[in-house]
C-alpha cells in the first residue's frame, strides 16, 4: 500500500476545523502519477461549508497530480477555486445544477484542451468530461453515471459510450477514466483492452466498497448497502515507446468523521497511484 500509518492531524489554512487522520501519503516519486476520484455530495446541504473545507484539506494533504470530482455545485466550485487555483488548473464539466470537475496539478501536468460529451438520454444532467495533456500522450475522463437501480439501462448506455471513446483513442495515447459510475457488478462489461484498476490490483478488500451506508452515516437509510460505485478504468497505449501507466496502489479517503459529526461525503474517495514512464 502506497501509504504509511502516521498519527496526527490534517490542517486546513482556510478553516479552524481539522480532520483527524491516521494515514498520510508518502512523498510522491517523479515516476508516479497520483489520482483522487470522489463524489463529494454537493447536493447535501447539511454542514456543506465544513465538508467543502474538509475536501480541500484532503486534496492539500494528498496533493494528487489529478483530481476527478463529481456532484460539484457552484458554492463548492467557488471555494475550490479560491483554495486550489494557485496549484491546480481547474476544468468544470458544467455550470448549472451539479456537475463534474477535474483538477490538474500545474507542476506536473499542462492542459492542452478539454471537452464535454453529452449523454443524449440522460435525465440527470450527466455528461463526460474529457481532458488531454500537453506534451504527453494521455487522455483523462471523468463522469457521474445515471443514479438509482431503476436507471440501469441508461447507466449501461453511458458506460458503453465511455468504453467506445476509450477504445477508439489513438494507439499512442493512454486513457484514464475515473468517476462515480453507480454501476452494480452485473451491469458491467468491459472491452478486452480496458482494465478495472481495482481488479488489476488484485481486488483489495480494504477499498472494495466506496458507497457503504454501514460505515458512512451521512444518509439515514432504512436498509444498509455496500457498493463499489466509484471506479477507475485504464486503457494503456498499445504503441511501443510511448508513456505507459501501470496501477501501483489504491486506498480510500474520507474515512474520518469531522468534528461536526458528518463525513466529508456520503461516498469515500478513491486514491490511486500509478507507476509512470515519463518521456
Amino acid at each position: 500500500l502506497f501509504l504509511r500509518t502516521q498519527p496526527g492531524l490534517m490542517y486546513c489554512d482556510n478553516s479552524r476545523d481539522t480532520v483527524e487522520t491516521k494515514e498520510k501519503p508518502l512523498e510522491q516519486d517523479d515516476d508516479k502519477l497520483s489520482l483522487i476520484t470522489w463524489n463529494v455530495d454537493g447536493l447535501d446541504g447539511v454542514q456543506q461549508a465544513r465538508r467543502a473545507r474538509a475536501l480541500c484539506c484532503y486534496l492539500t494533504q494528498y496533493s494528487p497530480d489529478v483530481v476527478f470530482l463529481q456532484e460539484i455545485i457552484q458554492p463548492f466550485a467557488r471555494f475550490l477555486h479560491s483554495c486550489l487555483a494557485a496549484d491546480y488548473t481547474i476544468i468544470e464539466g458544467g455550470k448549472e445544477g451539479y456537475f463534474t470537475m477535474m483538477l490538474l496539478k500545474k507542476s506536473s501536468i499542462t492542459l492542452e484542451r478539454s471537452g464535454i460529451v453529452a449523454y443524449p438520454a440522460t435525465h440527470m444532467m450527466r455528461n463526460l468530461l474529457v481532458v488531454l495533456f500537453k506534451g504527453q500522450k494521455f487522455c483523462l475522463m471523468t463522469s457521474h453515471f445515471e443514479s438509482c437501480k431503476a436507471n440501469a439501462a441508461e447507466r449501461k448506455r453511458q458506460l458503453r459510450l465511455v468504453m467506445r471513446r476509450m477504445s477508439k483513442a489513438r494507439e499512442d495515447v493512454t486513457v484514464l477514466f475515473g468517476g462515480d459510475t453507480n454501476l452494480r457488478d452485473a451491469e458491467v462489461g468491459l472491452p478486452s483492452d480496458i482494465c478495472d484498476v481495482w481488479e488489476q490490483l488484485g481486488e483489495p478488500e480494504h477499498c472494495r466498497y466506496t458507497w457503504d451506508t454501514e460505515a458512512n452515516t451521512n444518509r439515514e437509510m432504512r436498509f444498509k448497502s455496500r457498493f463499489r460505485f466509484d471506479r477507475v478504468y485504464l486503457r494503456p497505449a498499445t504503441m511501443d515507446r510511448v508513456p505507459q501507466l501501470e496501477p501501483d496502489s489504491m486506498a480510500l479517503v474520507g474515512l474520518e468523521k469531522l468534528k461536526c459529526g458528518r463525513f466529508t461525503s456520503d461516498h469515500w474517495g478513491v486514491y490511486c497511484t500509478f507507476s509512470a514512464e515519463w518521456k
